[in-house]
């Protein structure tokens, strides 16, 4: 589990335990929460429609042996659940604002029944935006339960009308994979439930998107060119397993998920000229599109790069960039190169 998050959940459970604390460990948990679901709408807009039923991992154990799609309807089925089913008492997200045709999902349920190829294809019939706008919205009325509980509530418990109900919903399959999840939640309580599904659970299947991500970006990568268009080198950004490059269809770059059609200035107007990259413009020196507008404090160490690219070739480029990360810590190349491109220009020529 990533060590940052560990932590914080840790924190969180710890504060649930005092009533004179349980008010700061909500709002820490929506906050947690909020950090989690950062993670789900980037991922949402970084790739494209194909990622979210690739199932990289395959056969292996472990919750990276699903898909994208899979895993976000997973944790917002349950979280649906629980919440309405079990702690409010009232209709589930997915009925009440009719998701389920939006999204076009065959299933109901919370999708544990399904194995190796099933999940592929689950997956392949859901609408990924529909699937985020619900995820996003039971998330929401989760965070407003939450905001509503008192510190007397988490020692509630649930009858066997609850199972009964549960059981009658048909949102958990009868199947020996996926029934057993009734008895584990009504064997809890509301603190319990809060423990597991509202939190640790996101954890576990948000870690394991990531590393099918980043898995799939590096297939995209594979045999790609990693001198990107504007002139970064992809094989050193620090966004590297997020991002399969602007040469791949798993482009995340900042200038491509915040851009119209998730293409970049820089790539659509190289397009445009029908050249290589920004270091085979004869405008690049005034230039200030894209990864380039006065306003990104990279601007100048990218365009400083593309001129060391037009004058020494892609190789020494990237050669370069090798040396200053063994002669530097950094993360960002404007952190050495700085915000002139000449004096940046001139630190790549020395290095």
């Amino acid at each position: 589990m990533d060590k940052d998050w560990s932590e914080k959940n840790k924190e969180i459970q710890k504060l649930l335990s005092k009533e004179v604390t349980f008010g700061e460990a909500i709002r820490k948990l929506i906050e947690f929460r909020d950090e989690l679901f950062q993670q789900i709408t980037w991922i949402v807009e970084g790739y494209p429609e194909k990622a979210f039923y690739q199932m990289p991992f395959a056969g292996a154990k472990g919750y990276h042996s699903k898909t994208l799609a899979y895993s976000i309807w997973h944790i917002f089925r349950i979280e649906d659940i629980v919440a309405h089913e079990m702690i409010a008492g009232d209709e589930q997200i997915l009925f009440r604002d009719d998701h389920l045709s939006a999204i076009a999902s065959p299933i109901i349920t919370t999708g544990n029944e399904l194995e190796g190829e099933e999940i592929a294809e689950f997956s392949k019939k859901l609408s990924v935006q529909e699937l985020y706008l619900y995820a996003k919205a039971v998330k929401e009325s989760t965070d407003q339960l939450l905001l509503r509980l008192q510190y007397k509530d988490l020692k509630r418990t649930f009858s066997e009308d609850i199972k009964q109900k549960l059981t009658e919903s048909k949102c958990v399959s009868e199947d020996e994979n996926a029934f057993w999840l009734i008895d584990y939640w009504c064997g809890k309580d509301v603190k319990g439930l809060i423990q597991m599904p509202f939190s640790r659970h996101w954890i576990m299947h948000i870690e394991a998107m990531q590393r099918i991500k980043n898995r799939l970006c590096k297939i995209a990568r594979k045999g790609i060119d990693p001198v990107a268009i504007c002139g970064l080198s992809c094989n050193h950004c620090f966004l590297g397993e997020w991002c399969g490059g602007c040469r791949t269809e798993y482009n995340a770059c900042s200038f491509a998920t915040c851009s119209e059609g998730r293409i970049c200035p820089n790539v659509k107007c190289c397009n445009e000229k029908n050249i290589d990259g920004c270091y085979e413009c004869g405008e690049l020196e005034t230039c200030e599109k894209g990864f380039y507008v006065p306003s990104n404090d990279g601007a100048n160490a990218a365009k400083a790069q593309s001129l060391y690219i037009r004058k020494h070739g892609k190789k020494e480029f990237l050669k370069v960039q090798t040396r200053l990360h063994e002669k530097y810590e950094f993360e960002k190349v404007q952190e050495i190169l700085g915000q002139d491109y000449k004096e940046a220009l001139q630190i790549l020529e020395e290095n």
